[in-house]
């Protein structure tokens, strides 16, 4: 097997059945049916966090999509341990696909980040585009995000979905955020609730002001810091958006100082597949 390539698999009670191997996640998404999906990653091998919620948000994507299915968390964690076991990556990033009553996961190695864009920070660009609705992860957007990022500048790392007031929802791929007038900012009802971001959320109540509300692109001139968020990037520093320097256009110290607590955190709440396939919850 390619080290670059992604396996695909159809999660069948407590196994999991290898369909195939795709040279991209995408192109992985598009062999499997529609429905709702999640991303998550592991950690030292076969911990995963918060896999129960990521299940519950399957569940009510799919109902949200008009399809009515249920996830066992004990056959889902151990069918993924036996997908995580078949591929043998150090480290797995994945793709969880709920078409009910059936149930996949798309597995390829993970990559961190290179260390100069968590230095450096990103550049992001404004995009004209929204969810049709924003609580259900419906694997079709997917496909709608990855043309939308393909089509972005070079040099951008992430497009901003961007509401016709010109309020700032999410990313293609993450929730964003920023620091405004000594309040963090971010966008509650009309983007994705993010697993990663509900933690950032709660590690940074703990050292600031939070709200939940866009901040508008006119307000970016105004901002002293700004990052984005998801499974696999952490928190990851944005220094520019569209043509507007973030603070000084460096990673400021509140991004900084979360993004090592989250990442603390996840590792501290990563448990084995093992662990939750002997759950009786």
């Amino acid at each position: 097997m390619s080290s670059t390539a992604v396996v695909s698999f159809e999660l069948r009670g407590r196994r999991a059945a290898r369909l195939g191997e795709h040279p991209s996640m995408q192109g992985a998404g598009r062999a499997l049916p529609d429905g709702a999906y999640t991303t998550l990653r592991t950690f030292s091998g076969d911990r995963v966090v918060a896999l129960e919620r990521h299940a519950a948000r399957l569940t009510a994507s799919a109902a949200r999509l008009g399809s009515s299915g249920q996830i066992r968390l004990p056959e889902l964690a151990a069918a993924l341990a036996s997908a995580v076991a078949d591929c043998g990556h150090a480290e797995s990033r994945v793709r969880i696909t709920f078409a009910p009553p059936r149930l996949f996961a798309s597995l390829e190695r993970f990559a961190p980040l290179p260390e100069a864009l968590r230095r450096d920070g990103i550049a992001c660009a404004t995009l004209p585009l929204s969810r049709a609705d924003a609580a259900c992860k419906d694997s079709r957007f997917a496909a709608v995000a990855h043309e939308a990022a393909a089509g972005l500048p070079v040099g951008v790392h992430e497009g901003l979905l961007t509401a016709p007031d010109g309020s700032i929802l999410e990313g293609l791929s993450s929730n964003f955020f920023a620091l405004w007038r000594g309040v963090l900012r971010t966008e509650d009802r009309r983007a994705l609730p993010g697993m990663t971001r509900s933690l950032l959320l709660s590690l940074a109540r703990e050292q600031l002001p939070v709200v939940e509300r866009a901040i508008r692109a006119a307000n970016l001139p105004e901002v002293a810091e700004s990052f984005i968020t998801s499974s696999s990037r952490g928190v990851l520093p944005v220094v520019r958006v569209d043509g507007t320097v973030i603070g000084r256009g460096r990673p400021g110290p509140v991004t900084r100082g979360l993004g090592e607590r989250l990442d603390a955190a996840l590792r501290r709440l990563a448990e084995p597949l093992s662990t939750l396939a002997a759950a009786t919850r």
